[in-house]
């Protein structure tokens, strides 16, 4: 569990970050494909949530880590789910965004054995 955590804390928090600041070029890295407008500060936004799961996961670690696991389910199942279809939207979407994809596709599975793991 303190490996999942400690995973978690340094991909999303240098994640987030990145696109606190630059949302633009995370984008175009990702999906290949330019953000404007209104599109910049709410990838900021986003940004300083990574940012948030990042410090969460770091401090959750420590402590008692299978407390956060719920949450570390949630989020990287539904970035998962969120990323892919985006990648087949974008034909631009680089390797970089399927990479992502299969990260949080393992880290929901490895959040999902670690809960039907009894305590030890």
């Amino acid at each position: 569990m303190k490996l999942l955590l400690t995973l978690m804390a340094a991909v999303e928090a240098a994640t987030g970050v990145a696109l606190l600041a630059s949302p633009v070029l995370v984008v175009q890295i990702l999906l290949g494909t330019e953000i404007a407008g209104a599109a910049v500060p709410l990838g900021r936004i986003g940004g300083a949530g990574l940012l948030a799961l990042g410090v969460a996961c770091w401090a959750a670690r420590g402590a008692s880590p299978r407390s956060g696991l719920p949450t570390a389910l949630l989020y990287n199942a539904a970035a998962a789910l969120i990323l892919a279809p985006a990648g087949l939207q974008f034909p631009t979407a680089g390797v970089v965004l399927w990479l992502a994809v299969v990260g949080h596709a393992a880290m929901t599975v490895w959040c999902v054995a670690l809960i039907a793991r009894r305590p030890s």
